[in-house]
């Protein structure tokens, strides 16, 4: 029992530090910017490791031959990916331009399934208040979102509607509100939030109200609309399919 202990702890520690030391081979890249290519060789190595762990009538060969194979093969890979572009999108794929000068790219979020949750999420965590306040926001690679927010001077401060809705001049002036989460969602996929409008004390009329000021007649129009703490609207249509 004492050796089988004493096996078992020494296999453990000699895969660690190969598992270990493939991982530092394969490069310095921080998990959250892991292509999907890295990630799942990262997942197939620490598989490799456990098997070995468990199976102590297994030879250890049986564990390292495989993850320096693994290892091998994303060394080739990396290597080509820096002598082809063409090869470096191939394994690790093109950023997505999600939003461009305040439009959300609805197309484009359905190539990549990624959702209006996911975005105001990522927004939020960007210091984003408004959609509209958005130059570009980069879908990249790695899941994350690179966001460029427009320059003071085209800042949307003093205008909140989404430069693709039609202005009129009957344009009702809303009330500030004063909302810690920012931007509230009122309308996604053309659905009404009705919580979030209880939230600010507003009903549907009023909503209608405000989509109908600005051209829109009805809310199955609207692919995303939301609310900043000053009250500012924003609104992004649906695009055709």
């Amino acid at each position: 029992m004492t050796a089988h202990l004493i096996s078992l702890v020494l296999r453990t520690m000699l895969m660690y530090f190969t598992a270990f030391a493939v991982m530092r081979i394969m490069g310095k890249r921080e998990i959250g910017e892991l292509s999907i290519f890295d990630l799942v060789i990262s997942i197939m190595i620490a598989e490799i490791a456990v098997f070995a762990i468990e199976d102590m009538e297994r030879p250890l060969y049986d564990g390292f031959v495989p993850m320096i194979t693994l290892l091998l093969i994303q060394i080739v890979i990396a290597l080509l990916s820096l002598r082809s572009r063409s090869i470096r999108f191939l394994f690790d794929g093109k950023p997505s331009v999600i939003i461009q000068n305040g439009q959300i790219n609805r197309e484009e979020m359905k190539r990549q399934r990624y959702n209006l949750d996911d975005l105001m999420m990522q927004l939020r965590a960007n210091n984003i208040d408004n959609v509209a306040d958005v130059e570009f926001a980069v879908l990249e690679t790695s899941g994350q979102l690179s966001v460029m927010s427009k320059s003071p001077e085209g800042s949307s401060r003093g205008s909140a509607e989404d430069r693709s809705v039609p202005q009129t001049s009957n344009s009702s002036v809303i009330p500030k509100i004063r909302y810690e989460e920012i931007p509230l969602s009122l309308i996604m996929d053309g659905k009404v939030q009705d919580y979030n409008l209880e939230q600010i004390g507003k009903t549907r009329f009023w909503l209608k109200n405000q989509i109908q000021a600005r051209g829109v007649k009805d809310f199955k129009e609207i692919f995303f609309c939301s609310i900043d703490h000053q009250g500012k609207l924003y609104i992004n249509l649906m695009q055709d399919k």
